[in-house]
């Protein structure tokens, strides 16, 4: 199955999208600058990886989110829910919402306390979705004047749903890029099964960056600690009878059992059967 996408343009910019696509293990969401978006989940299931947190999405859910990198996961059994993922999408863009607004969003300082936010959708944006499928299935009638309506409808939506004090500084905080702490977001995803570039992307910095400033942060190489703190965990883990292997491997992030019976048995010189035997 090949992804399906229907889009709505405003001034040659992406502002409504509808895309359906089968399963995957892990895609990114790279960042594009001043762009925030919100999506309704509309079929399937899947996780967003952040810096700080890793929140799960189902139908009748919607997420908001600022501008930066993260990446969109799935597991075995959000992958057996459905036989496809399908998502529509409102793209906020910085310089389009100051124009339709006549805002100045530099002139706010008001700020949120999260980078992406679940969402249960409620009757309004039930019905904003139906109208913006609509615009989506019949693209002709998606004129300029009636996509800026839209826009600010829904603007205003999120607006008060958030309890923002105006429309601007919603819009204001939504396009105030989010930074984590380099430390925190490395603990954060420690086992999970990222590469070291995808750590690197959600770092939000280039791989040769990251490496040193793993060293300087942690003494020891990347590869060396994570190992390190892997099979830690993963021995804690054994200890408890009631643990499956399979299980541990998988929480530990390992992408197969082979592999993580591999690891262990090279840092522990045993396998975890007989490790847990001991």
């Amino acid at each position: 199955m090949n992804p399906e996408i229907k889009v709505i343009t405003y001034r040659g910019k992406v502002v409504f999208e509808k895309i359906t696509m089968p399963y995957f293990k892990r895609i990114p969401k790279l960042f594009e600058k001043n762009e925030a978006c919100f999506m309704f989940v509309n079929k399937g299931e899947f996780s967003i990886r952040e810096p700080e947190s890793f929140i799960s999405y189902k139908r009748g859910k919607g997420l908001l989110a600022k501008c930066f990198d993260y990446f969109f996961e799935t597991n075995k059994s959000q992958r057996e829910s459905s036989d496809s993922i399908e998502v529509l999408g409102v793209i906020l863009r910085q310089q389009m919402m100051e124009e339709l607004f006549h805002f100045d969003l530099s002139t706010s300082d008001y700020k949120v306390d999260f980078n992406i936010k679940q969402f249960q959708i409620d009757a309004l944006l039930a019905n904003y979705k139906e109208s913006i499928n609509i615009l989506l299935d019949n693209p002709e009638i998606a004129d300029e004047a009636l996509i800026k309506t839209k826009l600010k409808e829904f603007v205003l939506l999120l607006s008060k749903s958030e309890n923002a004090p105006s429309e601007l500084d919603f819009l204001a905080a939504m396009f105030r890029r989010p930074s984590s702490e380099f430390r925190s977001t490395v603990n954060n995803n420690l086992y999970a099964d990222l590469s070291l570039a995808e750590l690197a992307k959600l770092c939000n910095i280039s791989i040769a960056t990251f490496k040193r400033r793993f060293k300087e942060v942690y003494k020891e190489s990347p590869k060396k600690y994570i190992s390190k703190m892997k099979m830690e965990k993963a021995s804690q883990l054994l200890a408890v009878k009631e643990n499956r292997i399979s299980d541990i491997a998988y929480e530990c992030g390992f992408d197969s059992l082979g592999t993580f019976n591999r690891n262990f048995k090279i840092h522990f010189g045993k396998s975890p059967s007989e490790y847990r035997l001991c």
